[in-house]
């Protein structure tokens, strides 16, 4: 056997022992998630990235069943992901998983997102429209506390994790102060729905806090409002994947600029840094698209 062999076998073995050698360091643990996740608290990470971040890494910790962690293991989790979930749940639980790499000094483990091209148009089957918003409030007991939750994140287009901010003290003054993603703003909130929400408060005796509460007294959350909206969607015989909060926000922005066409004052409204992620919310859905490529007249 030649020297030249000789070493390239050397070699490899000498790169065999080196990947053992580090990959039997990379046994994730619950303690590494749970490090990570006090990382992202102090980095001051929306309470609603937290709770996504805690359920990816979950759902990976499952995955490795205890094997070392390898940038192989890790393609074959997002080969699983693809197989189950959309391109953006996809991409979302790899940042995660990606985050907690980088966090671990895992580098070598981490693996690329799906390139998705961007959609210039809506997905019909994921537009909530106004008439659909309509039967909503409609398969719920008027002015009740379902009712008007939606109202209010429908009619100002905040985000679910702003809802708390809405309070009664804010009922008194037509707007409200928002502190989310490290960020401050005004919400303005109609008059009318103002004097609803203080209809509504008067009759459950809530003289102070958060309009919308538990039983136990305390403010709404994400869980509890999508668990809400899915049996509404049910009730009133609108397709469940529509009924999320977000989509309300998405039907303010997209009302707002067919009436106004202001990009500018739209994204100051969502609470948008860049007017790029406006856009996405103003989308034309895809039967208008359709139209315009059926009136070229190009079937002969």
């Amino acid at each position: 056997m030649g020297i030249c062999m000789l070493n390239a076998l050397w070699q490899n073995m000498i790169h065999s022992y080196r990947e053992v050698m580090h990959t039997m360091e990379h046994i994730l643990t619950q303690e590494h998630l749970s490090a990570y996740c006090i990382e992202l608290e102090e980095r001051e990470k929306a309470v609603a990235t937290l709770q996504k971040y805690r359920y990816a890494l979950q759902d990976f910790l499952t995955f490795t069943a205890g094997e070392a962690v390898a940038k192989s293991l890790v393609l074959a989790y997002k080969q699983m992901l693809c197989r189950r979930y959309a391109a953006s749940t996809v991409n979302g639980r790899l940042a995660a998983v990606n985050g907690l790499l980088e966090f671990l000094g895992w580098h070598e483990c981490r693996v690329h997102p799906l390139r998705v091209q961007r959609m210039e148009y809506r997905d019909p089957r994921r537009e909530l429209t106004r008439e659909e918003y309509g039967r909503l409030l409609q398969a719920t007991h008027k002015h009740s506390r379902l009712y008007l939750m939606l109202e209010s994140l429908c009619a100002t287009g905040i985000r679910v994790s702003e809802l708390r901010f809405i309070t009664v003290e804010s009922l008194h003054t037509g707007h409200t102060e928002v502190h989310n993603k490290g960020k401050s703003r005004i919400i303005l909130l109609p008059f009318k729905l103002c004097a609803l929400l203080k209809q509504y408060c008067r009759r459950c005796g809530r003289r102070t806090g958060s309009v919308f509460v538990t039983r136990s007294g305390q403010p709404l959350d994400r869980s509890n409002i999508w668990h809400m909206m899915k049996r509404l969607a049910d009730k009133a015989g609108v397709d469940r994947r529509k009924v999320y909060p977000h989509n309300l926000r998405h039907l303010f922005a997209r009302t707002f600029y067919r009436v106004e066409h202001d990009l500018d004052h739209l994204a100051a409204l969502l609470g948008h840094s860049s007017i790029n992620t406006t856009r996405i919310y103003t989308r034309t859905g895809m039967n208008a698209y359709r139209g315009q490529i059926e009136r070229m007249h190009l079937i002969l």
